[in-house]
C-alpha cells in the first residue's frame, strides 16, 4: 500500500482520495488516544469517509425532493437523519433548519409553560403550608 497514489501526480494519474489528507491527520490526532497515525490506516480513512459521504448524499438524492429538482438540498440531507435508522447518529449533526422567528414563538412558548408549571407548584406548597 506505500506505492499507492495519495496526491495528484505531474503525469497525470488519478488521485486515491478526494479529501486532503493533512486535515484528516489533524482531526484523527485530535483525540488524545491517538499518538501516531499510519500512512495507510490515514489514507483508509479518508477512503471510508469519501464512500460514507458518498452514499450519504446518494441516499439522500434518491429518498429526498432531489430527483425533482435535480439537486440536493440540506433539508434533504437533514430528512435523511432523521427518518433513516441507518442515519440516525446524524440527526444532531443535520438539524432540520428552523427559522428564528419560529424559534423563538417556540422558546417563549416554553418559557411560558415552565413560568405556570412553577406558578401550580408553589400554589400546592402553600396549600399544603396552610392545612398544617
Amino acid at each position: 500500500m506505500a506505492d499507492v497514489v495519495v496526491g495528484k501526480e505531474k503525469c497525470g494519474e488519478q488521485r486515491l482520495v478526494s479529501l486532503p489528507l493533512s486535515r484528516i491527520r489533524v482531526i484523527m490526532k485530535s483525540s488524545p488516544e491517538v499518538s501516531s497515525i499510519n500512512q495507510e490506516a490515514l489514507v483508509l480513512t479518508a477512503k471510508a469517509t469519501e464512500l460514507f459521504v458518498q452514499y450519504l448524499a446518494t441516499y439522500s438524492y434518491r429518498h429526498g425532493s432531489g430527483k425533482e429538482k435535480k439537486a440536493l438540498t440540506y433539508s434533504d440531507l437533514s430528512d435523511t437523519a432523521e427518518e433513516s435508522e441507518t442515519f440516525q447518529f446524524l440527526a444532531d449533526i443535520l438539524p432540520k433548519k428552523i427559522l428564528a422567528s419560529k424559534y423563538l414563538k417556540t422558546l417563549k412558548e416554553k418559557r411560558e409553560e415552565e413560568e405556570e408549571e412553577e406558578n401550580d407548584n408553589n400554589d400546592e406548597t402553600d396549600d399544603d403550608e396552610a392545612e398544617s
